[in-house]
């Protein structure tokens, strides 16, 4: 357990960076926190961080601002979403390469003791996910590269940033590949939402103003496996406190398709089967994408605990509440 560090998360006011500030708090440590975002857009904010900053880590002077006098540094900032954004923004994803590049600069310069990067699933060979149920992806099988466009090649591209600055300048890297994570405190509808927080919206609203019938991208045939939130950090953590240096999964194994995952949030809320509408022209993203976690089992001896089931039970209610507070006029930023 990390404790008594002086911590820096950029990206802080992100679904994944909120959730390891709170973390990081209740471990006894002291917490900078940074993202781009005003301050009251983060998704979690906490009255006992030491430092709070709201800026543009594309610029490498705010990098070098917030980087004095840190032990540790968690990059969890991009500009991302779910499939419908990052297909339609791929110029806007990979700038996020210019962070972690002067991130990287500033911590050799303030000599940092160890960094993070999280990097996705997304950075996988798409060849390899054609079909539907596939073997989970191995660490390996990134290369040869022919990641998802834009925002896998962003992924892919400062994972070997970090390669070369621990290999020519010995900064301690932990680079995790995050496997669709899930869970309260996300964006569950503006554009940006991920496919369990926007089935789980669109059954609420269907529930709420009896309508038999839901909208749904592509066939509902596409296959995942999605990680929640609370396993995340903890594998996140995990990883960082290991002497392992290249990228690892973090991840669960419990594949589904699209449809079996609606049948789940259709049974956690009691409604009768919905008719699916689907929309064939929306974006898909690969058929199919799956975690293997033999590695991640290997060296951290850990692997998820929480079932889709209960966390989409967990994730449903959240939002449930959630909309219910804010009525037709639901926010694409939470705050807790």
């Amino acid at each position: 357990m990390i404790k008594n560090k002086k911590i820096l998360v950029i990206g802080a006011g992100g679904f994944i960076g909120g959730h390891l500030v709170n973390r990081l708090l209740k471990n006894g440590n002291f917490i900078t926190a940074a993202d781009i975002k005003p301050k009251e857009y983060w998704f979690q904010d906490f009255d006992n961080v030491n430092n709070h900053y709201s800026l543009d880590m594309k610029e490498i002077e705010n990098c070098r601002k917030v980087t004095k006098n840190i032990d540790y540094v968690f990059n969890m900032a991009c500009n991302m979403g779910g499939m419908g954004f990052i297909e339609n923004n791929k110029a806007e994803c990979m700038q996020s390469v210019l962070i972690n590049t002067n991130l990287l600069i500033s911590c050799r310069e303030n000599k940092i003791e160890k960094y993070f990067f999280s990097s996705s699933a997304c950075a996988y060979n798409t060849r390899k996910q054609k079909n539907v149920f596939i073997e989970g992806l191995k660490e390996e099988d990134a290369y040869p590269a022919d990641p998802e466009d834009g925002y896998g090649w962003e992924k892919l591209f400062s994972e070997r940033m970090c390669r070369h600055f621990m290999e020519d300048y010995n900064i301690p890297v932990r680079i995790a590949r995050y496997h669709n994570i899930y869970g309260p405190y996300g964006t569950f509808d503006g554009g940006r939402e991920k496919a369990p927080a926007a089935l789980c919206r669109k059954v609420i609203k269907a529930k709420k103003n009896n309508e038999n019938k839901i909208e749904v991208w592509g066939d509902g045939k596409q296959t995942r496996t999605f990680l929640y939130i609370d396993d995340c950090i903890e594998g996140t953590l995990r990883l960082f406190e290991s002497n392992y240096s290249e990228p690892v999964n973090i991840g669960s194994d419990e594949q589904v398709s699209i449809n079996q995952m609606i049948e789940i949030i259709e049974n956690i809320s009691g409604t009768k089967k919905l008719e699916r509408v689907y929309q064939l022209d929306k974006p898909k993203g690969v058929r199919g994408r799956s975690s293997n976690n033999d590695l991640v089992k290997k060296i951290l001896n850990w692997s998820f605990k929480i079932q889709l089931k209960d966390g989409l039970k967990k994730t449903y209610n959240w939002i449930d509440t959630e909309i219910n507070k804010q009525g037709s006029n639901i926010s694409r930023f939470t705050k807790s």
